[in-house]
């Protein structure tokens, strides 16, 4: 009953005879398109980051490493969750929603699927997921589409009709048929947006200039001599002082070419008459940046749920350990994105493949949970007042149904 979701020799022999392999949709709009093409992002004075999806991950996560550990964290933790699929009856050891999520597309493996899924989800608050079907209307690829490129096409009465997929000047546009979308769109709640979500990224985004604009600051004094410039004081035989244009253009590039630089610290300065060099020292403010940094990398983990020592990120530690503090990220973060992402996944492809299943993460085989899983087992098999149908229950497990 599951040959239709699996690529065996029939697929095979007809694509070696010629027949249109099933793809994405939107593989023509970026084959053309050049990788790695670099980009330069600076600092736009006291300004703050724009709110908009690339912006953001401009600057929080491909400029920021406190931002790009926590998406990485989040999201591969909760790829690497194993999966179950069941239904009100059984729980399967193969189905067409596992082979589906096992091998999605050529390219990537389930991991690789859901872990851009997570961080499309934690960098944009949004996530879209793109069916690929055959004549039949069964799915055979699933694909992870870039967020800062889907827009979404609303109808009379606010509910989506269509997604657009834009690269540049080219567009694809995926309708809904009958209720049905090629397309899953998973958001995180947004309290001022029908359509979007609300990013952690976007929450944490004062902070994260705030953090960038500490690591500026730290590189500007490494430039400096690796402490505040000082001042060179000129007094002249007369009383002057004032050094004439030529002597001021030549004592600044002296300046810059011997004295200025982290390969130049510590070197001596030469003076000549009527030169004194006045050192300025640190000041209050200055010898309180790094804990502004500091207090900065902690409000980015508080924005996307991890605690800070995790991160490394020094403070007070909130937790007593690091296994206590990794449980709670696994409970209160990790555990409650990849359930809702994985319910919202088996219920779109519930549209697609006959039987509706419930996808979800195995709690039995998260280390970080095995003691809480093991004292729930100890408690739940020790109640002699509940039935096995209601212990099952407790535990997530199906009525064990006899002979299946």
């Amino acid at each position: 009953m599951f040959k239709f979701l699996r690529k065996g020799a029939a697929h095979e022999t007809a694509v070696a005879a010629g027949v249109e392999a099933k793809a994405s949709a939107v593989g023509p709009l970026t084959a053309g398109r050049i990788a790695g093409k670099g980009v330069a992002y600076g600092v736009a004075g006291s300004g703050w980051t724009a709110r908009d999806g690339v912006s953001l991950a401009r600057a929080g996560f491909l400029g920021n490493p406190v931002g790009f550990r926590a998406v990485k964290l989040i999201a591969e933790a909760a790829s690497a969750l194993p999966v179950v699929v069941q239904d009100a009856d059984r729980r399967y050891e193969a189905h067409p929603v596992l082979d589906l999520i096992t091998r999605p597309n050529p390219a990537q493996g389930r991991g690789e699927l859901f872990e851009a899924l997570y961080a499309q989800l934690l960098l944009s608050g949004n996530a879209y997921l793109e069916a690929v079907t055959d004549e039949a209307g069964a799915v055979r690829e699933l694909h992870v589409l870039r967020s800062d490129r889907m827009s979404v096409v609303p109808g009379p009465d606010g509910w989506p009709v269509a997604y657009d997929y834009i690269v540049g000047s080219k567009a694809h546009r995926f309708h809904v048929q009958n209720g049905v979308s090629p397309i899953c769109h998973i958001r995180s709640f947004h309290p001022q947006d029908d359509h979007y979500g609300l990013s952690p990224m976007e929450a944490a985004r004062r902070a994260v200039d705030v953090h960038n604009a500490a690591s500026n600051w730290s590189k500007a004094l490494l430039d400096n001599a690796a402490r505040p410039s000082g001042a060179i004081v000129y007094r002249g035989l007369d009383g002057q002082g004032a050094l004439s244009p030529e002597q001021f253009e030549r004592l600044q590039e002296e300046m810059e070419a011997h004295h200025q630089g982290a390969r130049n610290a510590g070197r001596p300065m030469l003076l000549e008459g009527g030169l004194d060099w006045k050192p300025m020292g640190f000041s209050p403010s200055d010898m309180e940046f790094h804990r502004t940094k500091e207090a900065a990398a902690r409000e980015i983990a508080i924005a996307f749920g991890i605690p800070p020592m995790l991160l490394g990120v020094p403070g007070e530690a909130t937790y007593a350990n690091y296994q206590e503090a990794n449980r709670a990220f696994y409970r209160l973060t990790v555990l409650p994105l990849a359930m809702r992402v994985t319910a919202a996944v088996a219920h779109w492809l519930s549209y697609f493949i006959p039987g509706a299943v419930e996808l979800k993460p195995d709690l039995d085989q998260v280390p970080a949970l095995a003691i809480e899983r093991e004292q729930q087992w100890r408690r739940v098999g020790q109640a002699t007042f509940l039935t096995d149908a209601e212990k099952r229950a407790l535990l997530g497990l199906p009525p064990h149904v006899e002979g299946a």
